[in-house]
Formats: structure tokens, C-alpha cells, sequence
């Protein structure tokens, strides 16, 4: 397939620049992922489409501060480094690197060399340059007295998608009300439309809730740019399934019950993990699974998402749940309707509406 068959017009004015005030007033189009009929409705009715024994599989990554803003040690330019992932001694195929080190997405880029040191928050953390990866980030070592992650919480700054550009005057509503597992330069987007009381809402009416961890790389932004969608190589992200959210996942699946991924990001990593007869096992792991049309799932019986940019990966995953005509007259119809999308935007519940019958 090509990557112009997921293309769509969107109006700039669509993209939502701010969070409503409460998560769960958001809009819910819901999509039978057979039929692709649609139902206008709002998040906090999501209940409605689920039935007792139906699991929920949310991502409980955290965000982390990840933005840093310094300067070059030797002249004073200013820098802004964007923390990707920490890396492992395996994962830099070298012996003689230090530890602390992290690959980040630095700019402005040509200003920064391996060799050079750079300097945040009055010299609180220092960081030397030591090579550049194959894409043009950078691996730096930090150095710094104390824990790296309260200093990094005292300095870094929310890395916001690079299509937001309202300040975000409270930074936990680029968390979801369940984040723990530190690590993301994303937040999982799909889960922030949930609230405490909704969670608790669901739970009352029998739907269970397994959590699991992928931390979102910066990559989930990053444009296809090649023509032919199986030539594109995705990013690899870590992941992590707990023994309690498998042997969950298993009850379900045992019982008849339907695993839903609450985002895209769970439903990579269940069908990552998932083995041939769809059952899941405690794991952890990296995964650069590059789920299109042609896919045959695994685990899903049901996702729910965001409204995504043209021509991406995800826009891809969810036709290759959905099908990919189904999928784009769905976002003809959002659009029309003047539903919010990407991040703080709006969201849809594709499934199977006969299993609600």
C-alpha cells in the first residue's frame, strides 16, 4: 500500500490546542469496526458500549520532564535537549561508555558535536556529547550530584507534541490519572479522556482494567516518508506485561470476555507480546512492530483511540483494525462534525457492536 491512501484533508483550526476542562466530556464516535456504522456520543457514556468480563488494557507509562533547556558550556549558545531513553551498557555495543548515558533529540543540531559539554540549571546537570546515531540524535553521559530523576524533575519541562503550541498550565493533563511507570517523551494519549470516577464507574459495572507499560518514544511523531508503507522502519520502544495484568488478560480471554486497548500503544505492545494462539504472556522487551492493513490481530477485540495526523503509523494501525475505508469516512464524518483531534483532542471506540447486543 501507499502512504497517500491514508491521506486527509484536516482543517488546522481541528487540532486541539488545550485539554477540556474535565477529561472525560470529550467527544466519542463509536465505530462498528465491521459495518462502519458510527454513534456520535461522549467519553464519559463509554460504559454503555462495554458489557461485564470485558477487559480494559491501559498504558500506565509516565511522562517524564523531559525537556531541558541549557547551553553550550564553551560559548554560551543555547540548547534544548529532548530525553529519549536511557541506554544500556548492550544497547551502546561498546565497553568503554560510561554509564548515565541517553540518546536525545537535540536542537538546534548543528550546533552540537560529539566532544562538546553543555550545561542546565546553573551547572546543576552537565552533559558531554558522545557520539551521533545513524538518525542525528545525540547519546549523551550526564553528570550531576544527587538522583538523576529529582534533578530532572526540578529542570525538565513537559515535552509537548510539536503540533501544540498553547502553554499547558497544568502539566498533569499530559498525564493520564493512572500514569506510575516513568519513562515516556509521550504521553498515551487515548487513556487521558479517563477519570478516577469513570475508572471506578467501570470497575462497579464488572469491566476489568489490566495495566500495562510501554514507554512512547518521540518516534510515534515521526513522519512516513517513503511511498511503499512496508518499506518505513519503525522505532523501537520498550515494554513490560506484569504476571497480574497476563494472568488477567487470560481470565478473559477464558471466560469470553473482550480485550480492549485503550491506545494505540497497548495495542502494540499486547500484539508484540501475544503469541501465535493469542494468549498473552508475562514479558518485557523492545518492539518496533509495524502494525497495517493486512494484519491479522492476535488479542484485539476492540481499541480505543485518538483522531491521528494524515499519513501516519497510527492512522495505519487503526485501518489495519478497522479497514481503511471504514476508518477515513469515519474521519470525513469527524471532521464535519468539528470533533478535536491528536493529543487533547477527541476519541473514538472502534468494535464489534453485535458483541453488545
Amino acid at each position: 500500500m501507499n502512504t497517500s491512501d491514508f491521506y486527509f484533508d484536516l482543517p488546522e483550526e481541528l487540532i486541539a490546542q488545550t485539554p477540556l476542562e474535565k477529561r472525560s466530556d470529550s467527544r466519542l464516535l463509536v465505530m462498528d469496526r465491521n459495518t462502519g456504522e458510527l454513534t456520535h456520543d461522549h467519553f464519559y457514556h463509554i460504559g454503555e458500549y462495554l458489557k461485564p468480563g470485558d477487559c480494559l488494557v491501559l498504558n500506565d507509562t509516565k511522562v517524564m520532564p523531559a525537556r531541558l533547556l541549557g547551553q553550550r558550556a564553551d560559548t554560551g549558545t543555547p540548547i534544548e535537549l529532548l530525553l529519549l531513553k536511557r541506554l544500556s551498557r548492550e544497547e551502546l555495543d561498546a565497553n568503554d561508555y560510561p554509564d548515565d548515558c541517553w540518546e536525545v533529540l537535540v536542537r538546534p543540531g548543528r550546533r552540537v558535536r560529539p566532544g562538546h559539554e553543555l550545561t542546565f540549571g546553573d551547572g546543576k546537570l552537565g552533559a558531554k556529547v558522545l557520539t551521533i546515531t545513524e538518525g542525528g540524535n545525540r547519546i549523551v553521559q550526564f553528570t550531576y550530584q544527587g538522583i538523576f530523576e529529582e534533578i530532572l524533575d526540578q529542570l525538565g519541562q513537559m515535552p509537548l507534541p510539536p503540533y501544540i503550541h498553547e502553554h499547558l498550565d497544568d502539566p498533569d493533563r499530559y498525564q493520564t490519572v493512572y500514569a506510575r511507570e516513568q519513562g515516556s517523551a509521550a504521553a498515551p494519549t487515548a487513556g487521558l479522556h479517563f477519570t478516577e470516577d469513570l475508572l471506578n464507574d467501570l470497575r462497579a459495572k464488572g469491566i476489568r482494567t489490566a495495566f500495562i507499560t510501554l514507554h512512547v518514544g518521540l518516534g510515534t511523531f515521526r513522519p512516513v516518508k517513503v511511498e511503499k508503507i512496508e518499506e518505513h522502519e519503525m522505532h523501537s520502544e520498550y515494554y513490560q506485561i506484569s504476571e497480574e495484568a497476563a494472568a488477567l488478560i487470560r481470565k478473559t480471554q477464558e471466560e469470553g470476555g473482550r480485550i480492549i486497548a485503550v491506545g494505540t500503544t497497548s495495542c502494540r505492545t499486547l500484539e508484540s507480546a501475544a503469541k501465535d494462539d493469542g494468549t498473552v504472556p508475562a514479558t518485557s522487551g523492545w518492539t518496533n512492530i509495524f502494525i497495517y492493513p493486512g494484519y491479522r490481530f492476535k488479542v484485539l477485540n476492540g481499541l480505543i483511540t485518538n483522531f491521528h495526523l494524515p499519513e501516519s503509523t497510527l492512522i495505519m494501525l487503526v485501518s489495519a483494525f478497522a479497514g481503511r475505508e471504514h476508518v477515513l469516512h469515519a474521519y470525513e464524518e469527524a471532521i464535519e462534525q468539528r470533533y478535536r483531534f491528536f493529543s487533547f483532542g477527541d476519541a473514538m471506540l472502534l468494535i464489534d457492536r453485535k458483541d453488545n447486543r
